[in-house]
């Protein structure tokens, strides 16, 4: 995607432009990252005063249930089948594009209608009995993760939009939506009973607001990054795709900071029932900059050379690339445009394969569980609420720190080195951590190894991961980045949608102490490393039209 790719030109070309204009336009991309760290990461605070404000509170051995538990569980039924029928929609959609209109429409078919037997079976299963307690509780569980994971779900759907978005209707309208979006949702969380249009409980109504900006995030996901890739000097484009991981664990440490400053403004009861809330609101500050910025950036060369605009594309290259090189840049580009309707396959299975892979280990190690609860975790090694908020913060620190270090080092020692230091040190700390649960010996040992597997993945897949899928697919099968994005968010949804399940299963707690979860994602720390040993090429100093060809090699 970068434009400044014409061999021993680019350090030249990047001299003659304006290095302080590519910088602001990085700048105001990376905004979207900011969102997307900011908006995934609120809930991290707020995860407790949910749970009690909207499903149940724990008192003593006993669980009181905070709506009519019957409707909360049967709403949840049907949004759940809803959701999943959304996301099966998005599956076949994906197939479609893969496999042609025929063999995939076919095969989209028995996926659904397999996805209906089920659904029949699903909403029409009985409800637990009153008096089953254990059952009840089980159930509110499963709430719990579908509620904390709502955004999730939009992620899944914005990811898979964001190829039809970015090539129909550009990137810069693609940012322009999701920031829409994120401003939306941050309003709507912030007082989901007012804006309740939906006809369900209140928590769903959140939940539908959390939605809406996840599709803001599924859309930034993919288009900021592109933009970024799309403006940049090869031989710096790494450093700067990667300054959107730096701005995502910048939005996540900044909602750390107000998610803290807010619990302070009242007691516990107070942030139940009210602190929350303004957790949300304040995404509405950001969202609102981000829209007013973007009537300020240009369109991306690519883009307006894909749609025949050379005359904007000329002047826009002059300004990052210099007079001198803009015309030749130009030609370089449209060159590589000749086959922007090739069928996603053109390549073979094996970079849409890699694409997907690469998205759904950077999500199976568990990242995202220690971003979106670590509060929780926190508070099972013992920590109070205030206390919890505090260790998030160093989390937080960890993982901005060690993502410059990765910014730093990701054009200097290459992707691969990385990504598998980065593996082997997760599946250590994660295995580990497992084992301090399960000994009972939590307490500043488990922090330490959560704080050097937060290293590991800052330093590594969290901003790498999106280098690489940023370099990997080629110019004539660009919107193929889509179904790596959507399985990424597939897998994070999956994943943050079963680790409370297993954390607070009361069989699982009793057999290993919260350690379970921990060391499954310690075997798929295990498994990305071979994964990057065996099958992801190195694209280091490549341009991204030589990496085509390595595909086509």
């Amino acid at each position: 995607m970068a434009f400044i790719d014409t061999g021993g030109s680019q350090s030249n070309s990047f001299q003659e432009g304006s290095k302080l204009y590519i910088f602001l336009l990085t700048l105001v991309a990376t905004l979207g990252g900011l969102l997307f760290g900011y908006d995934t990461a609120v809930v991290n605070g707020a995860e407790k005063s949910l749970v009690e404000f909207y499903i149940y509170t724990t008192k003593g051995a006993d669980y009181v249930f905070n709506n009519d538990i019957m409707t909360l569980i049967s709403q949840y039924r049907v949004m759940m089948t809803i959701v999943l029928y959304i996301v099966f929609l998005v599956i076949c959609g994906q197939i479609i594009r893969l496999l042609g209109t025929k063999k995939g429409g076919i095969l989209s078919v028995v996926v659904l209608a397999g996805l209906t037997v089920w659904a029949v079976g699903f909403i029409g299963k009985s409800l637990p009995a009153l008096t089953d307690i254990e059952e009840m509780k089980s159930t509110a569980d499963a709430v719990k993760g579908f509620v904390i994971a709502s955004a999730l779900i939009g992620c899944i759907i914005g990811g898979a939009l964001s190829g039809f978005i970015s090539k129909s209707l550009g990137r810069k309208n693609g940012l322009f939506i999701a920031a829409v979006a994120f401003f939306i949702s941050a309003v709507g969380a912030w007082k989901p009973e007012a804006f309740n249009v939906f006809g369900t409980l209140d928590v769903y109504s959140f939940v539908v607001y959390r939605i809406i900006g996840g599709i803001g995030v599924g859309i930034a996901s993919m288009i900021s990054p592109m933009y970024i890739a799309e403006i940049a000097p090869a031989n710096v484009r790494g450093k700067l795709v990667s300054f959107n991981q730096f701005a995502i664990i910048f939005g996540m440490l900044v909602i750390y900071f107000v998610n803290l400053v807010i619990a302070r403004q009242g007691d516990e009861q107070w942030l139940i029932t009210e602190g929350w809330r303004y957790m949300f609101l304040s995404g509405a500050i950001p969202a609102g900059i981000f829209i007013l910025l973007l009537f300020f950036v240009p369109e991306t060369p690519r883009y307006l050379a894909m749609k025949g605009k050379d005359e904007k594309a000329l002047s826009v290259l002059e300004k990052i690339a210099g007079k001198s090189s803009a015309e030749s840049i130009l030609t370089d580009i449209k060159g590589t445009l000749h086959e922007i309707n090739a069928p996603w396959l053109s390549y073979g299975f094996g970079v849409i394969v890699v694409g997907v892979l690469l998205s759904v280990f950077q999500q199976a190690v568990g990242i995202n569980v220690v971003l979106y609860y670590a509060g929780n975790i926190f508070r099972n090694m013992g920590a109070s609420t205030d206390s919890s908020l505090l260790q998030t913060i160093i989390v937080g620190v960890v993982n901005l720190t060690f993502t410059v270090v990765a910014i730093m080092t990701v054009d200097k020692f290459g992707r691969k080195p990385l990504m598998i230091i980065g593996s082997i040190g997760m599946a250590i700390s994660m295995i580990a951590l497992g084992f301090t649960f399960y000994s009972g010996h939590v307490g500043i040992v488990a922090l330490i190894f959560m704080l050097i597997y937060t290293a590991a993945f800052a330093m590594s897949w969290g901003p790498v991961c999106w280098v690489l899928l940023a370099e990997i697919f080629p110019n004539s099968i660009r919107g193929a980045l889509s179904i790596a994005v959507a399985a990424q968010w597939i897998a994070n949804w999956i994943v943050s949608l079963t680790f409370p399940m297993m954390n607070d299963n009361d069989w699982l707690t009793a057999q290993f102490n919260h350690g379970f979860s921990y060391w499954i994602y310690g075997i798929m720390g295990i498994l990305s490393a071979l994964f990057m040993w065996k099958f992801v090429p190195e694209t280091k100093g490549k341009t991204l039209e030589s990496i085509e060809e390595l595909w086509k090699k």
